[in-house]
Order: C-alpha cells, then structure tokens, then sequence
C-alpha cells in the first residue's frame, strides 16, 4: 500500500501586496496549504512554527533580504532542507549568482509566467516528496538490516 502525499506546504514572502496576491491566485490551481510573510523578519517567525516544504521568496525586502533569509534557512539544519525559489525584478547575472551563493534551488524573474512558475514548483516539490520516500526507504533498509544483525 502506497502512502500519499501530505498536502504540500507553501510559503510566499513578499513584500508587495499585490506580488503575493498573483503568487497565491497562480498558485491556486495545486492542491497546497498556503501561508504569506510581508518581509524577511516575518518570514523567519512563520519557520519557528510552521514547516514549508518550499518558499518563494522576494529578494528585495525590508528588514531582512530574501538573499539573507536564503543563507540562514541553509545554515539551519532544521530547515535547510526547505526547497526555496527566489523571485525578484533584479535582472542582473550578479543577481542570479547572489541567489545561487545564498543557496536557491532555483530563481524566477519578475514578471512571472504562471506556467513557468506552476512548472518550476511542480518539480521542486515532486523532487522533495522523491527525497523523502528513498529517506523513508533507507530508514526502514537500516532497520531491517539492525534486525538481520540481532537474529
């Protein structure tokens, strides 16, 4: 018996009302418990009691920057594993390797195609429910091995 997914977690944090209001209606057609922070402060108070399973996180931000809450989100074990796609109007090469140094999966410019965005989610998030299950598959291997052993 197969187990099912659990509904995936989404994180939008955006400054711009009207930008996390277009993420949350493209967004709308997967089947996600949805969550928004207005900057990175808030962002970072969300993750002390709710997990994401992926976050779209705005670049520029006020108090904290979204090249920022990227770096501490991967100096965190508790949540470096959370798949991030950093969303900005920078346009710049620099920019996009600022993203990469900060540790993004991956990084969309503004203005987002729906279809490229619901792609790129689509795939970070069966990419993550993949890497579970082998985790899940590996635990139970060791298990059985450590009942091999005892027997």
């Amino acid at each position: 018996m197969q187990s099912h997914p659990a509904t995936p977690r989404i994180l939008i944090a955006d400054d711009d009302p009207l930008g996390a209001e277009l993420l949350e209606a493209y967004l709308s057609e997967i089947d996600c418990d949805l969550r928004t922070a207005s900057d990175g402060e808030q962002t970072l108070q969300l993750l002390a009691s709710w997990r994401p399973d992926l976050i779209l996180l705005d670049v520029m931000m006020p108090r904290i920057s979204g090249f920022e809450v990227c770096k501490r989100l991967r100096s965190d074990p508790a949540t470096r594993d959370i798949a991030i796609i950093m969303i900005t109007a920078l346009d710049q090469p620099s920019d996009m390797d600022r993203a990469v140094e900060a540790g993004t999966d991956d990084f969309i410019s503004k203005p987002i195609n729906k279809t490229d965005l619901l792609l790129r989610v689509g795939a970070l998030l069966r990419s993550r429910e993949k890497k579970s299950e082998l985790e899940r598959t590996l635990t139970y291997i060791e298990g059985v091995e450590r009942g091999v052993d005892k027997g």
